[in-house]
């Protein structure tokens, strides 16, 4: 079900904050997006990334940042649905990256899971992850290898 705009329009002002903290590389203000939970979990691309709790957030989040000279997250589309204090969100973005001096830029997804709290929304849940490139337009599976 679709969010009311006052809803729509905080999700879209919590999902900026947490680019702009990715971006300014300002681990307080990114994990004070996300529930301090126990359970809060965010999964990133790699195969490896699985996040639980706030303390794991961070260390991700301060991985990625080692491994890159600046980021930019730049929301091409987004979908936002609620029902009572849940809402959530689904993305298509654009990720401007500097590795080692190289640019790249690569489209991405994100989906989250927020919680109304008093009068703040909190992230719960969230994936992040790389469309598989490899996998042709119209197949529902990547190509298989061949051998």
């Amino acid at each position: 079900m679709h969010a009311r705009s006052q809803v729509t329009q905080e999700i879209l002002t919590l999902l900026q904050a947490y680019a702009d903290a990715y971006a300014s590389r300002d681990v307080h203000r990114l994990l004070d997006l996300h529930a301090d939970d126990a359970d809060v979990v965010m999964f990133g691309s790699g195969a490896d990334e699985r996040r639980v709790g706030k303390a794991a957030i961070r260390l991700q989040a301060e991985r990625d940042w080692t491994q890159s000279d600046s980021m930019a997250l730049r929301f091409d589309w987004t979908s936002v649905s609620a029902a009572g204090p849940v809402a959530w969100a689904a993305t298509e973005l654009t990720v401007s990256v500097s590795a080692q001096g190289q640019p790249l830029t690569l489209p991405a997804r994100f989906s989250v899971v927020c919680e109304q709290r008093k009068d703040r929304w909190y992230i719960v849940q969230g994936h992040f992850s790389f469309p598989a490139t490899e996998q042709a337009a119209g197949e529902s599976f990547p190509a298989q290898a061949q051998s």
